[in-house]
């Protein structure tokens, strides 16, 4: 198999591990428990996002990683890091934690697609051995990022008090599912 196969392959089977995984041990979790706890919760998954500045980091990733996705991936996941720390950060000012959840999922969802674009545009995938050590994020890390953004919107745009009775996927269907 070619390089480029084995990327994508791996890209989209860490999606489908981390959608399995999400559905049934960490969804249930979640959305158990109220609000603003899940969504602490999801900021301290993301708060670690300053990692991503290492795609910039010589020595660690290949000299030919396309400078095009290197820059904009390391820069919009520090920001996005920077974000959900700042959230925690706020976490007794509600409204205060609610924007900066917003804020953290709108700009590490739209990091994440115009990263996806910039690897694409870049040929990343026929190039994927100069990402080095850090490999792993975008075949491990970065599906479970995405699927907890998606987790984060659907607890924002729920209604206060609703109880979810089913998965946010219909992979796994719980009682009274």
């Amino acid at each position: 198999m070619s390089p480029q196969t084995i990327f994508q392959l791996h890209l989209v089977l860490g999606y489908v591990a981390w959608l399995l995984c999400f559905n049934v041990y960490i969804w249930p979790r979640l959305k158990s428990m109220g609000r603003f706890e899940a969504l602490r919760i999801i900021a301290t998954l993301h708060s670690f996002r300053f990692f991503g500045l290492v795609f910039i980091l010589p020595d660690i990733v290949g000299p030919h990683l396309p400078a095009s996705f290197a820059g904009f991936a390391a820069y919009g996941d520090f920001a996005t890091g920077v974000l959900a720390l700042l959230a925690l950060l706020a976490a007794r000012v509600r409204p205060l934690f609610r924007a900066f959840v917003v804020a953290f999922n709108l700009v590490g969802s739209v990091d994440l697609i115009l990263d996806y674009y910039h690897a694409v545009r870049a040929g990343l995938p026929a190039l994927a051995g100069q990402l080095g050590a850090v490999y792993a994020i975008p075949i491990i890390y970065v599906p479970l990022l995405m699927i907890t953004h998606v987790a984060a919107f659907h607890l924002l745009l729920r209604p206060l008090g609703e109880q979810q009775g089913r998965a946010i996927w219909p992979l796994h269907q719980g009682p009274g599912g």
